[in-house]
Protein backbone atom coordinates (compact mmCIF):
# COMPACT_ATOMS: atom_id res chain seq x y z
CA UNK A 1 0.00 0.00 0.00
CA UNK A 2 1.62 3.22 -1.17
CA UNK A 3 0.98 6.87 -0.41
CA UNK A 4 2.12 10.08 -2.10
CA UNK A 5 5.17 11.61 -0.35
CA UNK A 6 5.49 15.39 -0.50
CA UNK A 7 8.36 17.62 0.58
CA UNK A 8 7.15 20.40 2.83
CA UNK A 9 9.64 23.26 2.57
CA UNK A 10 10.10 25.93 5.26
CA UNK A 11 6.95 27.97 5.82
CA UNK A 12 4.95 30.08 8.24
CA UNK A 13 1.36 29.97 9.48
CA UNK A 14 0.03 33.25 10.89
CA UNK A 15 -2.98 34.54 12.79
CA UNK A 16 -5.20 37.31 11.42
CA UNK A 17 -3.72 39.64 14.05
CA UNK A 18 -0.13 38.87 13.04
CA UNK A 19 -0.98 39.16 9.33
CA UNK A 20 -2.25 42.70 9.98
CA UNK A 21 0.99 43.64 11.76
CA UNK A 22 3.19 42.12 9.04
CA UNK A 23 1.31 43.43 5.98
CA UNK A 24 -1.08 46.13 7.19
CA UNK A 25 -4.56 46.36 8.67
CA UNK A 26 -7.20 44.49 6.67
CA UNK A 27 -4.64 42.64 4.55
CA UNK A 28 -5.68 39.26 3.10
CA UNK A 29 -3.38 36.48 1.88
CA UNK A 30 -3.36 36.03 -1.89
CA UNK A 31 -3.27 32.51 -3.29
CA UNK A 32 -0.24 31.47 -5.33
CA UNK A 33 -1.22 27.80 -5.62
CA UNK A 34 -3.38 25.19 -3.95
CA UNK A 35 -1.70 22.54 -1.82
CA UNK A 36 -2.66 18.87 -1.66
CA UNK A 37 -4.63 19.30 1.56
CA UNK A 38 -8.11 20.64 0.75
CA UNK A 39 -8.47 24.37 1.46
CA UNK A 40 -4.74 24.88 2.10
CA UNK A 41 -2.66 27.10 -0.18
CA UNK A 42 0.76 28.65 -0.64
CA UNK A 43 0.38 32.42 -0.68
CA UNK A 44 2.30 35.03 -2.61
CA UNK A 45 3.26 36.69 0.68
CA UNK A 46 6.79 36.20 2.02
CA UNK A 47 8.44 37.09 5.33
CA UNK A 48 11.88 36.93 6.91
CA UNK A 49 12.49 34.73 9.95
CA UNK A 50 15.05 36.19 12.36
CA UNK A 51 16.93 34.08 14.89
CA UNK A 52 19.85 34.84 17.22
CA UNK A 53 22.46 33.98 14.56
CA UNK A 54 20.89 35.15 11.33
CA UNK A 55 17.96 35.57 9.00
CA UNK A 56 16.07 33.06 6.86
CA UNK A 57 14.75 35.36 4.11
CA UNK A 58 11.77 35.08 1.81
CA UNK A 59 9.81 32.36 3.65
CA UNK A 60 6.36 31.55 2.29
CA UNK A 61 3.19 32.00 4.32
CA UNK A 62 0.65 29.19 3.96
CA UNK A 63 -3.04 29.95 4.16
CA UNK A 64 -5.60 30.23 5.39
CA UNK A 65 -4.74 32.03 8.64
CA UNK A 66 -4.75 30.01 11.86
CA UNK A 67 -5.49 30.37 15.56
CA UNK A 68 -1.76 30.42 16.42
CA UNK A 69 1.26 31.58 14.45
CA UNK A 70 3.84 28.87 13.79
CA UNK A 71 7.16 28.68 11.93
CA UNK A 72 8.15 25.32 10.39
CA UNK A 73 11.82 24.95 9.48
CA UNK A 74 14.06 22.01 8.75
CA UNK A 75 16.60 21.31 11.49
CA UNK A 76 19.32 22.60 9.14
CA UNK A 77 17.42 25.88 8.59
CA UNK A 78 16.83 26.32 12.32
CA UNK A 79 20.48 25.69 13.23
CA UNK A 80 21.61 28.15 10.55
CA UNK A 81 19.77 31.00 12.30
CA UNK A 82 20.56 29.81 15.83
CA UNK A 83 17.27 28.24 16.89
CA UNK A 84 17.11 24.85 18.62
CA UNK A 85 13.79 23.83 17.05
CA UNK A 86 12.25 20.69 18.53
CA UNK A 87 10.61 18.05 16.34
CA UNK A 88 6.90 18.43 16.99
CA UNK A 89 3.52 17.85 15.44
CA UNK A 90 1.93 20.94 13.94
CA UNK A 91 0.16 22.96 16.62
CA UNK A 92 2.17 21.45 19.53
CA UNK A 93 3.93 24.70 20.39
CA UNK A 94 4.16 24.73 24.19
CA UNK A 95 7.77 25.10 25.31
CA UNK A 96 9.11 25.72 21.80
CA UNK A 97 11.52 28.57 21.00
CA UNK A 98 10.40 31.80 19.40
CA UNK A 99 11.73 34.13 16.72
CA UNK A 100 11.00 37.41 15.00
CA UNK A 101 8.91 37.42 11.82
CA UNK A 102 9.52 40.48 9.62
CA UNK A 103 7.06 41.61 6.98
CA UNK A 104 6.89 44.70 4.79
CA UNK A 105 4.66 46.65 7.24
CA UNK A 106 6.05 45.47 10.60
CA UNK A 107 7.40 42.64 12.67
CA UNK A 108 6.05 40.14 15.18
CA UNK A 109 8.02 38.62 18.04
CA UNK A 110 6.86 35.07 18.75
CA UNK A 111 7.56 33.89 22.29
CA UNK A 112 7.20 30.33 21.00
CA UNK A 113 6.17 28.60 17.79
CA UNK A 114 9.30 27.47 15.93
CA UNK A 115 9.32 23.73 15.17
CA UNK A 116 10.73 21.13 12.84
CA UNK A 117 7.56 19.34 11.78
CA UNK A 118 7.30 15.69 12.78
CA UNK A 119 6.89 13.57 9.66
CA UNK A 120 3.29 12.54 9.23
CA UNK A 121 0.66 11.12 6.89
CA UNK A 122 -2.70 12.75 6.25
CA UNK A 123 -5.51 10.23 5.66
CA UNK A 124 -9.25 10.44 5.28
CA UNK A 125 -11.12 7.94 7.51
CA UNK A 126 -11.68 5.79 4.39
CA UNK A 127 -7.97 5.81 3.50
CA UNK A 128 -7.02 5.01 7.09
CA UNK A 129 -9.34 2.00 7.05
CA UNK A 130 -7.91 0.86 3.72
CA UNK A 131 -4.35 1.10 5.12
CA UNK A 132 -5.37 -0.50 8.43
CA UNK A 133 -4.29 2.45 10.59
CA UNK A 134 -5.84 4.81 13.15
CA UNK A 135 -5.39 8.47 14.08
CA UNK A 136 -2.18 9.11 16.09
CA UNK A 137 -0.79 5.66 15.24
CA UNK A 138 2.94 5.61 14.47
CA UNK A 139 4.06 3.75 11.35
CA UNK A 140 7.11 3.47 9.09
CA UNK A 141 7.29 4.42 5.41
CA UNK A 142 9.77 3.01 2.89
CA UNK A 143 10.71 5.33 0.04
CA UNK A 144 12.55 3.70 -2.86
CA UNK A 145 14.75 6.03 -4.89
CA UNK A 146 17.56 5.34 -7.37
CA UNK A 147 20.45 5.81 -4.96
CA UNK A 148 19.04 6.43 -1.48
CA UNK A 149 16.21 4.06 -0.57
CA UNK A 150 15.19 5.00 2.95
CA UNK A 151 12.73 3.75 5.55
CA UNK A 152 11.43 6.51 7.81
CA UNK A 153 10.22 5.50 11.24
CA UNK A 154 8.20 7.57 13.70
CA UNK A 155 5.65 8.67 11.09
CA UNK A 156 2.46 9.89 12.78
CA UNK A 157 -0.88 9.06 11.14
CA UNK A 158 -3.36 11.94 11.17
CA UNK A 159 -6.95 11.15 10.20
CA UNK A 160 -9.66 13.64 9.27
CA UNK A 161 -12.45 13.83 6.70
CA UNK A 162 -10.93 17.17 5.61
CA UNK A 163 -7.58 15.61 4.60
CA UNK A 164 -6.27 14.11 1.37
CA UNK A 165 -3.88 11.13 1.47
CA UNK A 166 -0.27 12.39 1.52
CA UNK A 167 2.85 12.00 3.65
CA UNK A 168 4.80 15.15 4.51
CA UNK A 169 8.54 15.24 5.14
CA UNK A 170 10.81 18.28 5.38
CA UNK A 171 13.63 19.21 3.03
CA UNK A 172 16.33 17.56 5.17
CA UNK A 173 14.45 14.26 5.07
CA UNK A 174 13.66 14.60 1.37
CA UNK A 175 17.31 15.25 0.52
CA UNK A 176 18.45 12.34 2.69
CA UNK A 177 16.19 9.99 0.71
CA UNK A 178 17.06 11.49 -2.68
CA UNK A 179 13.44 12.42 -3.40
CA UNK A 180 12.74 14.18 -6.69
CA UNK A 181 9.60 14.47 -8.77
CA UNK A 182 6.61 12.25 -7.98
CA UNK A 183 7.50 10.04 -5.00
CA UNK A 184 5.46 7.35 -3.28
CA UNK A 185 6.17 5.48 -0.07
CA UNK A 186 5.14 2.05 1.17
CA UNK A 187 3.34 2.28 4.51
CA UNK A 188 4.62 -0.34 6.98
CA UNK A 189 2.36 -0.93 9.98
CA UNK A 190 4.55 -1.90 12.92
Amino acid sequence: MKVLVETSARHVHVTDEHLAVLFGEGYQLTKKKDLSQPGQFASNERVDIVGPKGVMPNVSILGPTRKASQVELSLTDARKIGIAAPVRESGDLEGTPGCVIKGPAGEVTLENGVIAAKRHIHFTPEDAEKFGVKDSQVVSVKIETADRTTTFGDVVVRVSPSYAAAMHIDTDESNAAGCAGHVEGEVIVD
